[in-house]
C-alpha cells in the first residue's frame, strides 16, 4: 500500500500539470487568434480546480496505472468556438496543435530539471526526496511526450482530428464532421472495452507507445547530456 501510494503521488502531479497545461495552452493560442471565449468564461487560469475533470483527470489514469495499462486521461475541454476565430479553418488547426506542443515543450523542460538533479547529486547518495523528485521529473517527461503523441491521433475527439480536418479538401469536411459524435465511444471501445475483453488487442502499445518510447529517448538524450 505504501509503494502504490508513492508512485501514484509521484503520478498524479506530473498528470495534473501537464493536463492543466495542454488545456490552458488551447485556450491561449485561440485567444490570440480571435476567439476569446476561454478567456471570457475564465479558463485562461492554471489552477487545476478550473480544469480537474475527477474522472479524466484522476480516476481513470490512476485506474490505468494500477491494472498496468497505458495511462492516458483528460482534463475538462477548454471552450473554443471556430466560428470566433479570425481564420477559422487555420486557426482550428493551430489551437489543436497548441496543446500537444506545450506538452512536448515541458517535456524538454522536464528533461533539462531531471539532467540540472541529477549533475547537482553527482557521486553523492541521492536523498529520499531526491528521489521521489527524480520520479516526478521522469513521470512528468513520459506523460508530457505520451499526451503529446497519444492526442494527435486522427481519431474524434483528439486534437490530431481537428488538425486532420483542417488538411483534407474541403468537400470532405462536413462527412468527417459527422463521424465527431461517434469519436468518443469510439475510443473507449478500441482503447479500454476491447483490451480488456481481448488481452491481445493493444493499439495503443502497437501504436503509440513505439514513437513515445523513440521521442522519450531523445529528450533523455538530452538528460544525460545536461547531467554529464
Amino acid at each position: 500500500m505504501t509503494e502504490t501510494l508513492y508512485n501514484a503521488a509521484a503520478l498524479i502531479v506530473p498528470l495534473v500539470i501537464a493536463i492543466v497545461f495542454h488545456e490552458v495552452a488551447h485556450g491561449w493560442v485561440a485567444n490570440a487568434l480571435g476567439d476569446p471565449t476561454a478567456k471570457e468564461r475564465k479558463r485562461l487560469s492554471l489552477n487545476p480546480l478550473r480544469h480537474v475533470d475527477p474522472i479524466g483527470t484522476i480516476l481513470i489514469p490512476g485506474a490505468l496505472k494500477l491494472a498496468g495499462g497505458p495511462v492516458f486521461g483528460w482534463a475538462k475541454p477548454v471552450p473554443v468556438i471556430k466560428e470566433r476565430l479570425r481564420n477559422p479553418r487555420f486557426g482550428m488547426m493551430a489551437v489543436a496543435a497548441a496543446g500537444p506542443g506545450s506538452n512536448l515543450l515541458m517535456a524538454l523542460l522536464g528533461a533539462v530539471a531531471l539532467g540540472l538533479l541529477i549533475a547537482s547529486v553527482g557521486n553523492d547518495r541521492p536523498t529520499a526526496w531526491g528521489l521521489f523528485l527524480a520520479l516526478n521529473l521522469q513521470n512528468f517527461l513520459l506523460i508530457n511526450i505520451f499526451l503529446a503523441l497519444f492526442n494527435l491521433l486522427p481519431i474524434p475527439p483528439f486534437d490530431g482530428s481537428h488538425i486532420v480536418e483542417g488538411l483534407l479538401p474541403r468537400t470532405w469536411v462536413g462527412p468527417y464532421e459527422r463521424l465527431r459524435p461517434l469519436g468518443f465511444p469510439l475510443v473507449l471501445l478500441l482503447l479500454i472495452v476491447l483490451p480488456w475483453l481481448i488481452p491481445s488487442f493493444d493499439p495503443v502499445g502497437r501504436i503509440v507507445v513505439p514513437p513515445v518510447e523513440w521521442v522519450a529517448e531523445r529528450y533523455l538524450d538530452l538528460t544525460r547530456a545536461v547531467a554529464g
